[in-house]
């Protein structure tokens, strides 16, 4: 299996960090996601909480099988490494016509590892049309801690991403993304399946790292969203480098001296 894995390179990893998402657009093939909806129709069993992979999904299942398709599989071990444990799963429903819009949200409660994270795949078996409502996600908004629905009053921030996708689309998101499932006002039932996997293995290059000393991956890591203050997002580009330095073992890593500046501690006296 690890010799079909897509691994993401440093531009894509540096682009997660940056975005709090990674989306995958019609990997799931056709046969497959016809499957998955049957599957998703029926329930998926519950999983003990922090079982590996391995041994939540057996081989040959519906879920095993998605999750080994060459561009999950890669970008999986390229989040978390080798053979997760799961946290949980659910299969998302929203009846055509119903259902009210989630509060904006980050899932469980506050996470404050600067060095770790989780990461929560969810799976479109069917196109998502704008009037089916989808995931609306906040990019870059990860690594602003919050508990739960702490952003619930706010109903729209500037540069929101409402998902429109094919079917197939695979979606990875850090574990503080704020997000929250949209109301679906078409005819058509809408199903949307997560898996939230915790890391068993230090998350430091897993990835393709061939391509680290590309001049994008400093690029993808100094992005501005819509939603940031001017002086507040500096701060979350403070983060995204101490997580970069985490991720890569690079503890030099800095843009603009934001960390260095700051961090700066001489121990030698004044002659």
């Amino acid at each position: 299996m690890e010799n079909r894995m897509e691994l993401l390179d440093s531009v894509r990893m540096a682009r997660f960090v940056a975005r709090g998402s990674l989306r995958l657009d019609a990997v799931v093939p056709a046969e497959l996601n016809a499957e998955g909806l049957a599957v998703l129709a029926d329930g998926v069993p519950s999983v003990p909480y922090g079982t590996p992979v391995s041994e939540a999904y057996p081989q040959g299942s519906f879920v095993r099988r998605l999750l080994e398709l060459p561009q999950v599989a890669g970008a999986l071990y390229s989040l978390v490494g080798p053979d997760p444990w799961v946290d949980h799963h659910h299969v998302h429903t929203r009846e055509p016509r119903g259902g009210a819009a989630q509060p904006l949200h980050g899932d469980a409660i506050i996470d404050v590892r600067p060095d770790a994270f989780d990461v929560q795949l969810m799976y479109y078996p069917q196109a998502v049309t704008l009037e089916m409502g989808g995931t609306l996600s906040v990019p870059g908004s990860h690594l602003r801690r919050i508990n739960e629905t702490d952003t619930g009053r706010y109903q729209n921030l500037r540069g929101q991403d409402r998902l429109v996708c094919p079917a197939g689309t695979v979606v990875f998101l850090h574990h503080g993304l704020w997000h929250g499932g949209r109301r679906n006002d078409s005819d058509t039932l809408r199903y949307m399946y997560k898996i939230r996997f915790n890391p068993r293995v230090r998350q430091q290059r897993l990835w393709d790292t061939s391509d680290l000393a590309d001049p994008r991956v400093a690029a993808e890591l100094d992005v501005m969203f819509p939603w940031y203050e001017q002086a507040t997002g500096r701060l979350e580009r403070y983060n995204r480098i101490l997580l970069w330095r985490e991720l890569t073992g690079d503890h030099g890593f800095d843009l603009d001296h934001w960390v260095t500046r700051v961090s700066n501690r001489p121990r030698e006296a004044a002659v």
